[in-house]
This record gives C-alpha cells, sequence and structure tokens, in this order.
C-alpha cells in the first residue's frame, strides 16, 4: 500500500556498548520503528509499559518498546511527556538517550553478531563508536539535561567502566543542572537504586569521584562529601585525607568482592569524622558514635535496605573496638560479640568483619596487609558457638538456679573457654 511505514526492529543501547567492548551481553534492549501497539498486539506481544508503549515478545519474554521521543514537562526524572508513532526514526529514538555509547543500535537480525561483522552493520549517528574507542562518556544532545537521573548513571558508569574519563562539555552541563535544581527533585528510592549498582561495580571510588566532581554529591549526601578535607593522624591513617581513606576502603571492598551491605557499611563507617570539632583534629574521639547516629538519618532519608542499615550501624559503632579487639581479654572479647549480635547471627559477624578489614586496608601503604583481627574473632566466635549450653543449663536448674543464674553461668562458661583458647595460642 502506498506510504506505507516498514516495521524494523533493532537492538539498542548497553547491549551494543557491551558487544562492542568485548563484554558478555547479559540483556538486550529492543526498538521497534514504524509501529503501532495495535499492530504490536496483533503479532502477540503482550502490552507491558505505563508510561510508554512497551511490549513483551510472546516467546522470549524480552521487552520491545516502540521508537518514541520525549519532551520535557515538569522537574524531575518523571516529568515528560511521551510522543510513539510510526514516524519516529530510529535516530530520533536514540537522540532522547544519556550518553553517546549508549545510543548505538543495529538490526535485530544482525544483533548475535560479533567484532568487524557487527560494526558492518552499526547504526551510530552520535559519534558513540569513536566515544567508545577513546573511553569517554559524552552526553548525546542539550536534551542530557532534562533528566537529573543520568548524573546518576553516568557516575555509575565511571565506576563501571573505571577508566573511562567525563567529557569536559558533559561535566559542564552537570554541574549546571545540579545549580539549577534538578538534582533536588530526585526520588530517594531512586537515588539509592543507582549508588546500589555503583557500590557493585568493579570501581565504587569513580562514582562518588564523579559526582563530587559535579556538585551532585553535596546534595545527595552531604554526610560524605564533607568528609574529604578532614585530616586524621597520620600514624595511623597515612593517606590523612578522610575523604581519599573512604574511597580507597570502598575500593578495597570491591577488590574483596564482598557483598552489598559490607560494601554499605564501608561507606557510611566514618561519617562521624566530618561532625568532629575543628578544635580536636586530626583526633576523632566518639565518632563511632556520631557516625551511627548520621547514618541512620541517611539511610532513613534514601530508604536503604534494613540488613544493609544494620550491618552499617554495628560496623560504625564497633570497628575500632574490632580493630583494637587483640588487646581485649576474654570477658571484653565476649562482651563485642554479644554487642555484633554475633551468636544469634554468626554469618552477619563475617560480613561485619569483612568490613573492618576493609577500613583496616584501605589506608596508603596497607593494602596488602594482613588483618589477624578477623581470624581470631573468627576462632573467638566459633569456640563460643561449641560451648555445650544445654547441659549447663541444666545442671544450674538443678543447682536451683533460675532466669539471669543460668545465663550467667553459661556466659562463664562461654569465657572460660575463650581464657582456654587464648592460652592454647600463646603456648
Amino acid at each position: 500500500m502506498a506510504g506505507r511505514i516498514t516495521e524494523h526492529i533493532f537492538a539498542v543501547g548497553g547491549a551494543i556498548r557491551d558487544a562492542l567492548l568485548g563484554l558478555p551481553v547479559k540483556d538486550r534492549d529492543w526498538v521497534v520503528v514504524g509501529s503501532t501497539p495495535e499492530r504490536m498486539a496483533a503479532q502477540g506481544y503482550l502490552p507491558v509499559g505505563k508510561d510508554f508503549p512497551v511490549f513483551l515478545h510472546p516467546r522470549t519474554q524480552q521487552e520491545y518498546a516502540l521508537a518514541r521521543t520525549e519532551r520535557k514537562t515538569a522537574r524531575g526524572y518523571k516529568g515528560f511527556a511521551v510522543q510513539a508513532s510510526p514516524e519516529v526514526t530510529l535516530e530520533e529514538d536514540l537522540a532522547r538517550r544519556d550518553l553517546s555509547i549508549n545510543a548505538m543500535a543495529v538490526p535485530a537480525e544482525f544483533a548475535a553478531l560479533e567484532g568487524a561483522a557487527l560494526l558492518a552493520h552499526l547504526q551510530d549517528p552520535y559519534g558513540g563508536l569513536q566515544d567508545l574507542q577513546r573511553k569517554v562518556f559524552r552526553h548525546v544532545t542539550p536534551a542530557f539535561r532534562e533528566d537529573p537521573v543520568r548524573i546518576l548513571r553516568v557516575a555509575r558508569f565511571a565506576a563501571r567502566f573505571s577508566d573511562f574519563s567525563v567529557a569536559p562539555e558533559t561535566l559542564a552541563l552537570m554541574q549546571e543542572m545540579v545549580v539549577d535544581g534538578e538534582v533536588d527533585h530526585l526520588v530517594p528510592e531512586r537515588v539509592w537504586q543507582e549508588i546500589e549498582r555503583g557500590l557493585m561495580s568493579e570501581r565504587p571510588s569513580r562514582m562518588f569521584e564523579v559526582l563530587r566532581d559535579c556538585g551532585a554529591l553535596r546534595v545527595l549526601l552531604p554526610e560524605v562529601d564533607r568528609l574529604w578535607g578532614i585530616p586524621q593522624r597520620p600514624e595511623h591513617h597515612p593517606e590523612v585525607d578522610t575523604g581519599i581513606h573512604l574511597m580507597m576502603v570502598l575500593d578495597m571492598s570491591a577488590r574483596l568482592n564482598l557483598s552489598l551491605p559490607v560494601r554499605v557499611a564501608c561507606l557510611f563507617h566514618d561519617l562521624g569524622k566530618g561532625t568532629t570539632p575543628a578544635d580536636v583534629l586530626p583526633r576523632h574521639i566518639g565518632h563511632e558514635v556520631r557516625s551511627a547516629k548520621l547514618l541512620r538519618s541517611v539511610c532513613e532519608r534514601l530508604r536503604v535496605p534494613t540488613d544493609c542499615r544494620t550491618l552499617a550501624d554495628t560496623v560504625a559503632r564497633e570497628h575500632g573496638h574490632i580493630h583494637r579487639s587483640g588487646d581485649l581479654n576474654a570477658a571484653a572479647l565476649m562482651r563485642l560479640l554479644e554487642r555484633c549480635d554475633a551468636l544469634r547471627q554468626p554469618a552477619r559477624m563475617q560480613e561485619i568483619l569483612w568490613a573492618c578489614e576493609c577500613d583496616a586496608r584501605g589506608r596508603l601503604g596497607l593494602e596488602n596487609s594482613p588483618y589477624p583481627q578477623r581470624q581470631r574473632l573468627s576462632q573467638a566466635l566459633a569456640c563460643v558457638l561449641a560451648v555445650p549450653t544445654a547441659p549447663i543449663a541444666s545442671q544450674a536448674q538443678a543447682e536451683g538456679l533460675t532466669g539471669i543464674e543460668v545465663g550467667q553461668r553459661i556466659q562463664a562458661a562461654r569465657i572460660a573457654a575463650l581464657k582456654a583458647l587464648d592460652e592454647a595460642a600463646a603456648t
């Protein structure tokens, strides 16, 4: 029929970027040019999009989105009017994407190709391939400024592709967005979603460096931002600057491939140092308690998951004691384990110890240093858990003891076991 628009399907975005980088492609995004919701439904696609036309493939269940354009209507990342029609071209759809390296496409029939074969079919209207080769994050069009989430995405990409840099003009645009107040309108859940993904990336420090460079960190996490320039005692922290220390701790957590709760605990463990009175610097007396109070506020504000916030709270309060645990006697060691709830949650105690090891090794020149505290406390916990409490309780009850007295008898047996462990280690 004359004037009929031909339907074309393209693989777009991150899948193309990762394929060109030689990385595994996990999920593919598909764009359909020249179609309508009615045509998609007639072919068996299931509509699932609320804000714009997205459909699930009837067989693969992958998402297919109709080509669309977006127009800014209000502040924040949801303030957009979307137009999806058969007349929207592939180039127009790619123009709304954040970075040039994410604005490339390949026809669906060639999407599985690799290397030179893939390049032969690459649709690249905004220079994404060149930026990929130069390892540069560059925005596609000035419309980048319309979505403040893009600031977080660039920072998160920096944590994943740690040898990439932000193009000067893109950084300038991000700084303008912060000054204009766009970041103030981000919803907490979206902020945390991006921070979480950045924390789990190859080099988390890069995310915070980019956020700091554009001024967004001061808005989103002022408790973290103010740590830069805060001095620490050089005999304990050769890097001196608390912000630099924090970045080293985060990167150590990534190097050791630790869980999200551990990385969150690393991020928040020293927040209290940012509120240390100037007249007592570089000492930070009582910063652990202040850190715990501040992180509770941050976690509430950003809707941080409960497992992350509870681990971070314990690490903030106890990391100093754990660092010095080699000097504790059996009774003090037992109290430390109890404060960490180690007997009830032994696996969680291991995560606490890993976070403390990251803190100890996240210091200039100490990156490869041993952390014997983790081994000693792990052995101490295993020793305590091995104490047979049931017969001790039964014996105590047979002697007429009840309640607290039974608990004290069990406690004494555990402390005795810890003393025996220390004595054996000393011989």
